[in-house]
């Protein structure tokens, strides 16, 4: 007898492997198994993968294929990006948004240790950084900016293009973590003048196991390698890469490409769905940030009074959803990202992620939002006889 999958809502967390990306992958597991970096012909056939997550990628984000270095994943593009502009100045000062992802944060601190100084951007209450401050923090010893393009606790969206100003007027690098953002919408690394942008496959349908950071070219000399060996990608990024998993990014990448409008439309209509019937049964729900500008397909929701750690054991079995980051899974203090927008420690308590996406049907949301409301109002009449 089979069981039930739960109701799948944590696309912020992982996006299901859309099967059109498992498609092109598999070959690379059978007669496609060649080394890419090998001088032969199934070393070719392997390196053409490569080459096409390159263009893909960088036809998604409006780049030129050789400014596209591929990593494991976002996390290891934030390290390279921090980590590897230090490396290669002169200038001793770093400026972070205070919701930036914990592979930015953690970095950053470290090259505080390192003599750096470090300072955070404060965001508002809706999650948005604020440009005067911003304006006030940089100056001439800015070594490198880092603002993500959209949260992954409260899908707030930043607003790259005046960042960019900033930091060009003051010659500091400027990264974006798109991890969030990449593959959802539109997204022109030109046109915004990023400096070194991060992303994941697993974050718009492809493979776990890679991602990639943008390098604009006039950038490249002022970040140095963090890894060493046999000099592939130019030496800025060591070691064998995976076939596979180049051929799941070029996948998802052109599927993003000509799809994320048709994404779009569709998560705001379960957004909009989700958040009317969850009103209509509990009057006193609240969205952490902004309601205008965020990802269509992340709802970060407050019931006040309600523990959302509580919440989803009672709902695990039935609806996969999240209290926040997956990377602080077994944590138990409070968001640092809700406390950054001015929520209480109760309040942040009382908060859950909702993600939805492609594979998301508006049944799914439907019966979601009968599990939610049925547990919460469980709950608080036994929090209440207490």
């Amino acid at each position: 007898m089979s069981i039930r999958k739960p109701i799948y809502l944590d696309y912020q967390a992982t996006t299901p492997l859309d099967p059109e990306v498992r498609t092109a992958m598999l070959p690379f597991l059978d007669d496609r198994f060649g080394n890419p970096h090998s001088e032969h012909r199934l070393g070719w056939e392997a390196a053409g993968a490569v080459e096409d997550a390159r263009r893909a990628v960088a036809d998604l984000i409006g780049a030129a294929p050789g400014e596209i270095i591929l990593t494991a994943g976002a996390t290891e593009a934030n390290n390279l990006s921090v980590m590897g502009v230090a490396q290669r100045t002169k200038r001793r000062h770093i400026l972070v948004s205070a919701i930036e992802h914990k592979c930015v944060l953690a970095p950053a601190a470290a090259l505080s240790k390192q003599g750096f100084e470090v300072q955070i951007i404060p965001v508002d209450a809706d999650g948005i950084i604020d440009l005067e401050r911003l304006a006030q923090l940089i100056r001439p010893d800015t070594a490198l900016v880092s603002v993500m393009a959209a949260n992954n606790e409260i899908g707030t969206l930043q607003p790259l293009e005046e960042i960019s100003a900033l930091c060009s007027e003051m010659g500091a690098l400027f990264h974006s973590d798109a991890a969030q953002l990449a593959g959802k919408q539109p997204l022109d690394v030109l046109a915004l003048n990023i400096d070194l942008v991060s992303l994941s496959a697993h974050k718009f349908y492809g493979p776990k196991g890679i991602g990639a950071l943008y390098i604009a070219s006039n950038a490249r000399s002022r970040i140095a390698p963090i890894m060493y060996g046999g000099g592939q990608q130019d030496g800025m990024r060591p070691g064998t890469l995976a076939p596979m998993l180049c051929a799941g990014l070029a996948a998802a990448a052109e599927k993003a490409l000509v799809q994320h409008d048709i994404d779009e439309q569709h998560s705001i209509a379960l957004r909009a769905r989700l958040l009317t019937h969850l009103r209509e049964r509990i009057p006193s729900v609240r969205v952490n940030g902004s309601e205008e500008s965020s990802l269509s397909g992340c709802l970060n929701i407050r019931i006040p009074g309600i523990d959302a750690h509580a919440l989803l054991m009672m709902l695990q079995a039935d609806l996969a959803a999240s209290v926040g980051s997956a990377c602080n899974a077994g944590l138990i203090e409070p968001s640092y990202v809700l406390g950054a927008i001015g929520l209480t420690p109760d309040e942040a308590r009382a908060s859950l992620r909702l993600g939805f996406g492609r594979f998301t049907t508006l049944d799914d949301i439907d019966q979601a939002v009968e599990l939610i409301c049925e547990k919460a109002i469980r709950l608080s009449h036994a929090v209440a006889a207490e």
